[in-house]
């Protein structure tokens, strides 16, 4: 029955387009969302408790699902942008979301470039934003891009491995918070740390990443990495585990506190 409801609810939540918005973001205001996933299939090396797409399953590979090339995607990016501006409509940020991990793509590099390009044309002023899970950045074309966009949010939602695999369900048996703070601490202070605080239950595992040993391993993670900025953030949509619990707004206050006593920037979306 959990697999059921799982499986429907990542049929509903699926992006059908590659652009989308732009909406009203907690994080990033006027935010003109790109999808450069498949539209009929999430492609992640996660399967997140807490993502609105859902569960991948079976998982697939990005040799094995038909994608978008960069000219298509790029040929509909113009066309909006061009829209959009004609219209006088704000965009505060060009945002990669969607149906999976974006830096999947095998053209993600050349994609960057011309969002850039698009971007210095359109809206100079506006930031480039992609949202990643942090799998893929042992890839140094995939670094390389990700240094040359004004805000690479990367996922640290433990660091605590044992916590970090319940709630983020990695693809792969080595994938560990360790490696991924040293991988993380690599961008020199040039990345941005998301994190969602949550609690709840998934196959009879309980987790928490609230607690004080877990908060005090993520800041000593904090310590080491020297982010530009962090983004906490909280539950605020259904997702396909029903048990998750909406840590409150006092939480992440709290956590945000601690961490700008190392004179790193925070913001919260409660």
């Amino acid at each position: 029955m959990e697999e059921q409801q799982i499986d429907d609810f990542k049929r509903k939540r699926l992006l059908k387009r590659i652009i989308y918005g732009p909406i009203n973001s907690r994080r990033f205001g006027r935010s003109l969302g790109i999808n450069i996933m498949p539209e009929v299939e999430k492609l992640c090396t996660f399967d997140c408790v807490y993502c609105e797409c859902g569960f991948s399953n079976p998982k697939p590979r990005p040799e094995d699902i038909a994608l978008h090339d960069s000219q298509s995607i790029i040929s509909v990016l113009e066309y909006r942008l061009k829209e959009l501006k004609e219209n006088n409509i704000a965009v505060d940020s060009i945002t990669f979301s969607g149906n999976g991990e974006p830096t999947l793509h095998p053209e993600f590099g050349k994609i960057i470039d011309e969002t850039i390009r698009l971007r210095d044309e359109y809206y100079p002023d506006t930031n480039i934003t992609v949202l990643s899970n942090s799998t893929t950045i042992t890839k140094p074309d995939v670094v390389a891009a990700l240094k040359h966009i004004d805000m690479p949010v990367l996922k640290l939602d433990s660091a605590i491995t044992s916590t970090m695999r319940t709630i983020d369900l990695p693809h792969s048996p080595k994938f560990n918070s360790n490696d991924l703070i040293k991988q993380l601490g690599s961008f020199g202070g040039n990345v941005i740390i998301q994190t969602i605080l949550i609690k709840g239950r998934y196959k009879g595992v309980e987790f928490d990443n609230t607690t004080e040993k877990e908060i005090e391993a993520y800041l000593n993670a904090m310590e080491k990495i020297k982010p530009k900025m962090v983004m906490l953030y909280a539950l605020d949509r259904k997702a396909p585990v029903e048990s998750l619990k909406k840590v409150p707004a006092e939480t992440l206050r709290s956590v945000a506190s601690r961490i700008r006593k190392l004179n790193i920037e925070v913001t919260t979306a409660e």
